[in-house]
């Protein structure tokens, strides 16, 4: 009974502050996206239930979309940043040694300054006199001022990788430690190579890893609205900003409501049918071992 309670006494506290910050806010977003309309505030009652608001959104033309437009950036960036940040991760799990610690610090400054700041250093970076037109003009590759990249959706793609390298490259790191060296001992024992090694024994046990780094990435991504405003600009514009519209402007929250629920819906979906196709797969790569 006592170890009962020590367990229950350690699980309050945090399961109180998700309840109240997490699971109060979705379901009051959740009421709201049946409202009509806002009047009398967020807490009023009295109004009748409606399914407008999600007619308007599946049925608007519009949405739906961009909410697939959204999911398929965010399922590029989470790619492409995992694939950049597994060599990274790769060297400073078996190849560094004794500047372990000095890398990984190195690889966390970015850490240390705002995502806003990072986020605006692309801007001047991709602006009409920053320094990828400054480089291709000084080459004599063009003579446009206006900016080649800047304000578009390949913008706030490379800002996004770049916001989450760092990030991606920190969990598929813990997972290539938690690989058994005498694995690839025995690997090069049995006259693998060293790419057949990576392939059959590296790669396989780092995955858990390289999953968790691509679902953290691939869930906020998705829903991303503030680097499609500096760096995208109309051209730009994703999901998540027509919510941040919705509810920044106070034009229609159950509206914005309905619409953040169905990208909550259809990322959840994603998940599930990513972790199963990636189990079904497991399991051929364990029989045809």
């Amino acid at each position: 009974m006592k170890a009962y309670g020590v367990r229950w006494a350690l699980l309050l506290p945090p399961g109180l502050v998700l309840f109240a910050l997490f699971v109060v806010p979705v379901l009051m977003m959740v009421i709201t996206s049946f409202r009509p309309d806002l009047r009398g505030g967020p807490f009023a009652w009295g109004w009748d239930p409606t399914l407008q608001h999600y007619q308007n959104v599946i049925g608007g033309g519009d949405y739906l979309p961009l909410l697939a437009t959204s999911a398929r950036i965010a399922l590029l960036v989470a790619f492409l940043a995992c694939a950049l940040a597994y060599p990274v991760a790769y060297f400073l799990a078996f190849r560094v040694g004794r500047s372990t610690s000095l890398l990984l610090t190195l690889l966390i400054i970015p850490f240390w300054s705002s995502y806003l700041l990072r986020t605006i250093a692309w801007k001047i970076i991709l602006g009409s006199n920053g320094a990828l037109n400054s480089f291709l003009g000084f080459l004599g590759l063009t003579n446009a001022t206006a900016p080649i990249l800047l304000y578009s959706r390949s913008a706030v793609v490379v800002t996004l990788i770049y916001v989450w390298l760092p990030f991606v490259a920190l969990p598929i790191y813990a997972g290539l430690l938690r690989i058994d060296r005498s694995l690839l001992e025995a690997s090069a024992d049995l006259g693998a190579s060293r790419f057949q090694s990576f392939r059959k024994v590296t790669l396989p046990l780092s995955m858990p890893g390289v999953i968790a780094a691509f679902v953290m990435v691939f869930i906020p991504t998705v829903g991303e609205y503030v680097a499609p405003i500096l760096v995208g600009g109309t051209r730009g514009s994703l999901y998540g900003n027509i919510i941040e519209i919705l509810f920044g402007d106070g034009i229609n929250w159950p509206l914005g409501s309905a619409m953040a629920l169905l990208m909550l819906v259809g990322v959840f979906i994603l998940i599930l049918a990513l972790a199963k196709v990636l189990r079904v797969r497991n399991l051929i790569e364990a029989v045809e071992r």
